[in-house]
């Protein structure tokens, strides 16, 4: 007999969950480097446009989609799929919301591990004294295992750690594990970031010789909008992408969640509540630390030049900055610790959609089904620490963290419109509810299809392609001109790089084996019923 599924063990904590999600490192580093870099405040005219456009309506189909396969036992993407499309193919399309998450999980959590590592260096005062982002950086390096001698001993100590909290969490299922850590660690993040954004805004221009380095000109350096950047199309691909990512749709994760909620259980309120708390730890939260914290310290200048690596405003500029003022080992801790506990909410739900699938298409048990995805996950993430001075985390990071994602979404609305239906959706949608959403809303699923469409057809062609000719030895440049013909490519000869190459491989038989699980299980279905 087939075990039950699990199920949330409170409302508040799904929200928190998918809330938990959501907010992840992007939120605090991400965000801000875009927004300076692309208009400030202008940057979030496309932004919030996006966010009605894509954002919602992806949250929503993915609630609806997931809520409506849970009640035919089914918690990711090829059982959902293959349940609403019925037909052969739709299984197989499903193994993007497998492949996606996984590939994510293999480089996310070693770059969680360096929040904790810094956590405790924060505390012991490691870094204590240094203040210019030159030597801060080496220190990174070194840490990273970039440098000479690859001193990586410490960084791969913390990954250990992290990695082994993140199986035990999923270990012990989804009330007990998920949900109960999401319940502390995402109201733990937020009053920790409040914390730091009281911080430095009772910060006084603290570098003497520049008074106009203070907190009201840091606010209008982030914030004072620089209309002239709404002409540039990769402003707008840089808001839609942003929105995007940071909502954590086409993964596969809120649809799996989703999954464990009972067939009368809110989604239209609960997603929308989960979608603000994720704004309001980027926008109000993250738009106030980073950015105007660099400006304080770094003038104008230095704040420009490092909101151009999210890595660098986060383990070289935050270290600098919180050796400069009292307490900074405090806030320090609590600026790396948010990061951790951000990280940790995701990169758990990046864990379940697999979780799930090895329990509702093969019968596992949750500590059977943890236990080979941890084992299968921990041998394949050493290529991305060892090998992330070759570039293979940000190759992985291509691959299932900004194409196989995109394409994911791009399939879970094709399939919400096509097959489920955007009456059939909109009135499940609402089973349950506790709030009645405007009719006209409704017409919004009709253009997130095109608008989705057009944006991975413009990546496709300006990013995606060069990205993949590279390793190849094409060095391949493509822009938008005003004058016929609007795209102009330039090619040139450039490097080979064998490690990618190998790391292309390496994802391509782990998209083929998902392939293979997928048809197994499908046909030990049919033969059960013979056998039974």
């Amino acid at each position: 007999m087939k075990a039950q599924r699990e199920r949330w063990g409170s409302r508040i904590g799904i929200i928190l969950a998918v809330a938990g999600s959501a907010i992840g490192l992007g939120n605090f580093l991400r965000f801000p480097g875009l927004a300076c870099q692309n208009g400030g405040g202008a940057f979030m005219i496309p932004y919030f446009i996006s966010f009605l456009l894509l954002g919602i309506p992806l949250c929503w189909m993915e609630w609806t989609m997931g809520r409506y396969g849970g009640k035919l036992s089914h918690g990711s993407l090829p059982g959902i799929f293959d349940a609403i499309v019925q037909r052969p193919w739709a299984k197989y399309a499903g193994v993007l919301g497998l492949f996606v998450p996984l590939v994510i999980f293999f480089y996310y959590t070693y770059i969680e591990s360096w929040c904790l590592a810094y956590s405790v260096f924060s505390l012991a005062g490691t870094h204590a004294g240094v203040t210019d982002p030159a030597a801060m950086k080496t220190a990174l390096s070194d840490f990273q295992g970039l440098t000479g001698g690859r001193h990586m001993g410490t960084a791969y100590a913390f990954f250990l750690v992290t990695f082994a909290v993140n199986l035990i969490v999923i270990y012990r299922g989804l009330a007990r594990g998920i949900e109960f850590l999401c319940k502390i660690a995402v109201p733990v993040l937020v009053i920790g970031g409040v914390l730091l954004v009281v911080r430095i805004f009772t910060t006084a221009a603290p570098v003497t010789g520049h008074p106009e380095w203070n907190i009201n000109n840091a606010l209008g350096f982030m914030w004072n909008p620089e209309f002239g950047a709404l002409k540039d199309p990769n402003v707008w691909m840089a808001a839609a992408g942003q929105i995007f990512f940071t909502l954590s749709v086409g993964l596969g994760a809120i649809m799996t969640y989703a999954s464990y909620l009972r067939e009368k259980d809110d989604v239209a309120l609960s997603s929308l509540t989960a979608c603000s708390m994720n704004e309001v730890a980027e926008v109000v939260i993250g738009g106030s630390i980073v950015i105007p914290a660099a400006f304080m310290f770094f003038g104008p200048a230095g704040a420009k030049q490092m909101s151009q690596s999210i890595f660098d405003l986060g383990f070289v500029t935050m270290p600098c900055i919180f050796s400069r003022i009292p307490w900074g080992e405090v806030f320090g801790f609590y600026w790396f610790f948010m990061l951790f506990l951000a990280g940790i909410t995701s990169s758990i739900s990046l864990m379940q959609p697999v979780v799930s699938f090895l329990e509702d298409e093969f019968g596992f048990n949750r500590r059977k089904a943890a236990t080979a995805l941890g084992i299968v996950c921990f041998i394949v993430s050493h290529a991305c620490i060892f090998g992330l001075g070759a570039g293979v985390l940000d190759e992985f990071d291509f691959w299932g963290g900004t194409m196989a994602i995109t394409l994911c979404a791009l399939a879970e609305v094709v399939v919400f419109v096509f097959w489920f239906g955007i009456n059939r959706g909109w009135k499940e949608l609402h089973s349950g509810a506790d709030v009645r959403l405007p009719g006209p809303l409704k017409y919004v699923f009709y253009i997130t299809p095109f608008y989705l469409g057009g944006i991975v057809l413009y990546w496709a062609v300006f990013s995606w392609i060069p990205w993949i000719l590279k390793p190849c030895g094409i060095e391949l440049e493509i822009t938008l001109v005003a004058s016929p013909p609007f795209i102009h490519a330039v090619a040139a000869a450039g490097a080979v790089n064998p490690v990618i190459l190998y790391a292309r491989v390496t994802l391509l038989l782990f998209l083929l084996a998902l392939l293979a699980l997928i048809h197994v299980a499908w046909q030990r279905k049919r033969s059960a019923p013979a056998s039974a």
